[in-house]
């Protein structure tokens, strides 16, 4: 058993105010993810149908079911399981086509991956969060104490990130000229008024934080490492490429970690274990996606052209 000591008895210091600005951080997150999806990128879809389904099995029923057995063999409290589970059932992050971009991989992939997971975690990530939390020995608990409602949060995550995502996508396709304008604004924009949101909700609560360091940074850099291999590993396992193995590694291992603190503090009443790991998840994923890319960018993809760039079209076999 890792040393805790009563990180499910504590909760963050996090005001209504601060859940208001938090969720509409997130809302415009998304809305930059929706303005950078083209309706043609849903009928790539069928071009690719194997990366694709490999990305979104990853993300919706391996990651799960691994993160709940990860939880159990570390041993952790019910908290810390319940944040790996919340984690493990967000839709991509906003900087994983970053971070594609930035590692010569399958721009155009990532892109519609991040798009169609988005509009299914609408429904599968409450449902994520109360199956595999209800079963859990441990984070069971959490979910009887805090009487969770699917349905309250399906309603709360399509407010979120369903509605700003469509009205995103509708912008896209209805006034190009504008969101070709303002889209790289806004999602880069809202993505580091993110960092900078968890860096202070992390440092308002720094003596919590400081208690339980060891513990959490173990957790999610264990928890992190496991979804982007899974990411990498699938991908490699039904023939994909290397061009396309690394948009469907950070689309599997950069959670929206935002969104899932969020729910935290509406739904779990900021209960310490769950927010420490969403909190720094959303730290530690920049860290190592960042990490990551670079090493990948100076390494080949095998669809590199005269000037060494990658090249390839948006189908994926």
């Amino acid at each position: 058993m890792l040393p805790l000591a009563n990180i499910d008895e504590v909760t963050l210091n996090f005001s209504d105010s601060s859940l208001l600005i938090l969720n509409v951080v997130i809302a415009v997150i998304m809305l930059g993810i929706a303005m950078d999806t083209k309706v043609s990128d849903f009928r790539e879809v069928r071009h690719m149908p194997k990366a694709m389904g490999a990305g979104i099995v990853a993300q919706f029923i391996f990651l799960p079911a691994i993160t709940f057995g990860l939880s159990i063999l570390i041993g952790v409290q019910a908290s810390i399981a319940m944040g790996m589970i919340l984690v493990a059932s967000c839709p991509p992050g906003g900087t994983s086509n970053l971070l594609t971009y930035r590692s010569n991989g399958n721009v155009a992939l990532s892109v519609s991956m991040t798009g169609i997971s988005s509009l299914l975690a609408i429904f599968l990530m409450p449902l994520n969060i109360a199956f595999w939390g209800s079963i859990h020995p441990e984070a069971s608990k959490i979910l009887t104490d805090v009487n969770l409602s699917a349905l309250a949060m399906l309603a709360q995550v399509m407010l979120v990130i369903g509605l700003p995502f469509v009205i995103g996508l509708i912008l896209a396709n209805r006034r190009p000229d504008l969101t070709a304008k303002v889209q790289p604004y806004v999602k880069r924009g809202s993505v580091i008024a993110l960092i900078g949101f968890i860096l202070a909700a992390l440092l308002s609560n720094i003596s919590l934080f400081a208690d339980h360091i060891v513990v959490v940074f173990v957790v999610v850099l264990l928890h992190d490492t496991l979804a982007l291999a899974l990411g990498y590993g699938i991908a490699t396992s039904v023939g994909l490429d290397e061009y396309n193995r690394r948009p469907i590694t950070f689309e599997v291992g950069v959670r929206n970690t935002g969104l899932g603190l969020g729910l935290v503090f509406s739904f779990f009443d900021g209960i310490g274990g769950m927010a420490l790991v969403a909190g720094w998840w959303g730290i530690w994923d920049l860290i190592a996606g960042l990490t990551l890319s670079s090493w990948w960018a100076r390494r080949p993809t095998g669809r590199e052209g005269p000037t060494g760039l990658a090249e390839g079209s948006k189908v994926a076999s």
